[in-house]
């Protein structure tokens, strides 16, 4: 039984039923699709509200889940903006919400809004709804502009000011891992009270272990052939170039263990010349001499990805920041072994040395030295992919859910947020 029957949940950049891996796609989108699903599943509708992009999809969409739908919002021109394009526009979307729920007179007890230009949704339909926000950055404005030395300065100002307003006013942080509430707490000096530590989870029945071969089979990759994995936006913060690095090192000192090995880059598209970053590392791979090993193949879904995760000696993530790493834990879901930096959400998510390596940002010679010791031990490589099974568990959407449900209950007055499932310790 639930006491709350609805959560308006707001992406406005960004819709959740997008491909991931494209410019803006990737896991905030998995996030606020998964997590609406569950919600879903227990009988609390949820509707999200995100930017309309394409004017010949449907405003409405139902194919979320059971009780969950995406409602399309029109906010500007119909085409892909960036968020910085977008954010004159949120006038336009904080109006265009407010007809919709007011033509179907929907009445919610609860907004959760994701990302900063949601925040700013979810203030002013705040003031129009009176029912009390839950928000989630899943990234830092000024964590990105401490790393990112090529940063556009306006957006990034404008993002940051905007995101410490939203933290001053906000019913509810939800922090993806500690290390992201010490840098509310440091950079943005937000009141600790209203922050929350609650991880992002995975889908543990989409991301399971299968039989290598089988997962190559069903990939039509040959059965002797060794994968190394990247999965994420074509964007310098990934590094991406650091694992040619490490693979040029390697060559020269291992020439062997590339024998039957290729370099999976999923991600991006490989056949425009659009993108700054996939030209450059296309230039970087054949000066490196990696032509041969290394493969773009583009974004995939879900379903796939779950493929090449079970047919993967490793999947790297060597990017100078990322706040939580979906992409991780779904490898370790499906019992990869993650080499990552020791970077935000990567330090904490990955156990060096128990579901994977941690490595220094941006040192191909360390993630050369992990790489190498994962090709030439597998008993190491299945060991690491076994524990890494059994520590996603604990992240399994259900838990997660109950634990955001217990966080929503303390900011709704009234009203007490029971569920179906057993809340996790």
């Amino acid at each position: 039984m639930n006491s709350v029957n609805r959560i308006a949940m707001l992406s406005v950049h960004t819709c959740p039923l997008a491909v991931l891996g494209g410019k803006k796609t990737g896991g905030m989108n998995v996030y606020v699709r998964e997590l609406s699903r569950e919600l879903g599943r227990r009988g609390i509708k949820v509707d999200v509200y995100t930017r309309s992009q394409n004017p010949c999809i449907p405003h409405v969409n139902d194919t979320l889940g059971e009780n969950a739908r995406v409602i399309h919002i029109p906010c500007g021109p119909e085409i892909p903006l960036d968020p910085d394009e977008i954010y004159p526009h949120l006038p336009e979307f904080v109006r265009n919400v407010k007809t919709f729920a007011s033509t179907e007179d929907i009445h919610y007890d609860l907004i959760y809004s994701h990302y900063w230009l949601s925040g700013l949704v979810a203030h002013e339909l705040r003031a129009d709804w009176a029912v009390p926000v839950a928000q989630m950055f899943h990234t830092l404005g000024m964590m990105k502009d401490r790393i990112v030395n090529e940063a556009t300065e306006r957006p990034v100002t404008l993002r940051a000011f905007n995101e410490a307003d939203i933290m001053s006013w906000v019913d509810r942080i939800i922090a993806a891992t500690p290390a992201e509430r010490a840098q509310m707490l440091w950079l943005y000096r937000a009141n600790r009270r209203t922050i929350e530590v609650v991880p992002p989870g995975v889908d543990t029945n989409r991301f399971r272990p299968i039989p290598s071969v089988a997962a190559k089979r069903e990939l039509g990759l040959p059965v002797d052939q060794r994968m190394l994995l990247f999965v994420g936006r074509i964007e310098p913060l990934k590094a991406v170039d650091t694992i040619f690095q490490a693979m040029a090192i390697l060559k020269q000192d291992a020439p062997h263990l590339l024998d039957n090995l290729c370099i999976s880059i999923i991600g991006g598209d490989p056949d425009t010349n659009d993108e700054p970053e996939m030209v450059r590392l296309k230039e970087l791979r054949d000066s490196l001499g990696l032509g041969d090993l290394v493969m773009f193949l583009g974004a995939k879904d879900q379903d796939t990805l779950n493929y090449y995760y079970a047919a993967s000696e490793a999947l790297i993530m060597p990017s100078d920041y990322e706040s939580f790493g979906m992409v991780a834990l779904e490898a370790m879901a499906s019992g990869t072994p993650v080499i990552a930096s020791e970077t935000g959400g990567l330090a904490f998510l990955v156990r060096d040395n128990v579901t994977g390596f941690l490595v220094p940002v941006r040192d191909p010679q360390m993630l050369s030295e992990k790489i190498r010791l994962i090709l030439e031990k597998p008993e190491e490589r299945n060991r690491l992919g076994h524990d890494a099974h059994l520590i996603a568990q604990e992240y399994a959407w259900t838990h997660i859910a109950d634990r955001l449900l217990a966080v929503f209950a303390t900011i709704i007055p009234g009203h007490e947020l029971t569920t179906s499932a057993s809340p996790s310790a």
